[in-house]
């Protein structure tokens, strides 16, 4: 992999003990280089100086980090601390609960809400010893593909502060990407995860639906049956870790799934044997050509993992936007909101207000006729998976754009839909439901990473870490920082 200058050579990797993985923190702890509490303040600090250059934290848990750290540092010190995560800093997104702590959700609607439980991913990430640092900013309620809200403004990429994060976890993917802890906990409905992992150079995973319980939280209520809850870390190894431990049967969640405790294998090995289709479009969508040229590059890749690379995929109906997701995906945001008043609403932005009331036209018969088509689109990709192991595309069809802006309207000469259409490799895989993960393939000519999604059958995560794992070890991404981060993490070890 190269930069977007075509030079092959890593760049210096930042000083700061947040920008550490978990495998290096834990090893660290080990050999006594360092305490919890030297990690949280180095996150710490990096966080403020990337909130300040990108917009990423909502509202901030230092003193509570610190104080976290502390006791973790005495009872390692007495060889009594325990858990997986034990002194790993992390943060979470702003749709997911807190006990204790604002739960805006972007929305003014909510800025006097405080959650009293944590959600069951925020209790199993305490009860293996990870130290929550700060809430991340989201959009209104999840509904678009940046971060951008009434509540916290414009959310920005560390690659380039002019352009988007992406969202709707844009605040967690951005201070992953700049050296701000190794593991955020973001949420998927349409490429909430997928898509700032994208644009900010990580590695996000949505996990089969279900897998991962969503309650108590927004994310619910707001995407009822299309939102995931998963990990943006910058390794591979870091996300299995994390899905090891937030994985799990919840009954407040009416579609977690009863499933054992799982463990993952991300040691890299050859692909031999794995059948990979690729589709560059999915056979309608309009792509850029950096995208392409990155996805070409990117099966290269993987075809010298040993893969066998065949060009296939679920053909899908080019319609499956106006007549499948909208009707599901709007309905279900106005549903969240349904007893909210014209008023409640005023101090929503406008594009939220429409997608609203576009929700609140359909009729309950356009949503069941939606969930038909759903159904067929489902069974689409039931048949590709008894040709192929996997499916890889690019995650989005465009790199980072201005900041500030919904998205983008035409692609490579081609009008899309500029609130989801730049993004069709990703909404598809909620409206299955099945697992997928994105990490970086490449860079475009301005420097700002691509990303390459892969995608398996329903409870398949190993395949995807295997394969993901592979391409990690051929183009080691994670030696890749921003140039925010590299500034940054020096102010931070100053700090410190």
């Amino acid at each position: 992999m190269t930069d977007g200058s075509g030079r092959t050579a890593f760049p210096p990797a930042p000083t700061g003990l947040g920008a550490l993985s978990v495998t290096e923190i834990m090893a660290g702890y080990r050999r006594k280089a360092f305490t919890p509490r030297d990690v949280v303040d180095d996150t710490i600090a990096a966080l403020q100086a990337t909130n300040e250059a990108c917009n990423a934290v909502v509202t901030p848990m230092y003193e509570q980090a610190r104080a976290e750290a502390d006791r973790l540092t005495r009872e390692m010190g007495a060889g009594e601390a325990k858990g997986p995560l034990a002194g790993v800093p992390v943060t979470i997104k702003d749709l997911v609960f807190v006990a204790d702590v604002p739960a805006y959700a972007g929305s003014p609607m909510n800025k006097a809400f405080v959650p009293n439980v944590d959600a069951a991913v925020v209790s199993a990430l305490r009860a293996s010893g990870a130290i929550i640092t700060c809430k991340t900013t989201t959009c209104e309620s999840g509904y678009k593909l940046t971060a951008d809200s009434p509540v916290t403004g414009t959310t920005r990429n560390p690659w380039n502060p002019g352009r988007t994060s992406g969202g709707s976890s844009g605040g967690a993917a951005a201070g992953v990407a700049a050296g701000c802890g190794p593991i955020a906990i973001g949420t998927d409905g349409v490429g909430s995860i997928r898509v700032p992992s994208s644009f900010c150079g990580v590695f996000g995973l949505k996990p089969t639906f279900g897998l991962v319980p969503r309650s108590p939280g927004f994310a619910p209520p707001s995407w009822a049956s299309l939102a995931h809850t998963g990990p943006i870390t910058r390794t591979v190894a870091d996300a299995a870790l994390t899905l090891e431990i937030i994985a799990a049967y919840d009954l407040r969640d009416p579609a977690s799934l009863p499933v054992s405790p799982r463990r993952f294998d991300t040691n890299a090995a050859p692909l031999t044997g794995i059948r990979i289709g690729a589709s560059a479009d999915l056979g309608y969508a309009a792509v850029s050509p950096d995208v392409r040229a990155a996805f070409s590059k990117a099966l290269a890749v993987l075809d010298g993992c040993g893969a066998q690379i065949t060009l296939d995929g679920p053909g899908l109906d080019p319609g499956i936007l106006e007549h499948t997701l909208k009707p599901i995906a709007f309905t279900e945001q106005a549903a969240a909101v349904a007893t909210r008043t014209a008023a409640d609403l005023a101090s929503s932005e406008t594009d939220y207000r429409d997608v609203v009331t576009a929700g609140r036209r359909f009729s309950g018969t356009d949503y069941i006729e939606a969930g038909y088509r759903r159904g067929q689109a489902r069974n689409a990709f039931v048949k590709l998976f008894e040709r192929v192991d996997a499916l890889v595309t690019p995650t989005v069809a465009v790199t980072a754009f201005e900041a500030g802006r919904i998205g983008v309207d035409t692609i490579d000469g081609c009008k899309v839909d500029p609130h989801l259409g730049w993004s069709p490799f990703t909404w598809p895989i909620n409206l299955a439901g099945l697992p997928a993960a994105t990490l970086p393939c490449g860079f475009d000519r301005d420097g700002l990473p691509v990303g390459l999604q892969i995608v398996a059958p329903w409870l398949d995560e190993p395949t995807i870490f295997r394969i993901a794992a592979a391409f990690e070890q051929a183009q080691p991404w994670a030696k890749f920082w921003p140039p925010l981060a590299l500034r940054e993490s020096d102010r931070a070890r100053t700090k410190a």
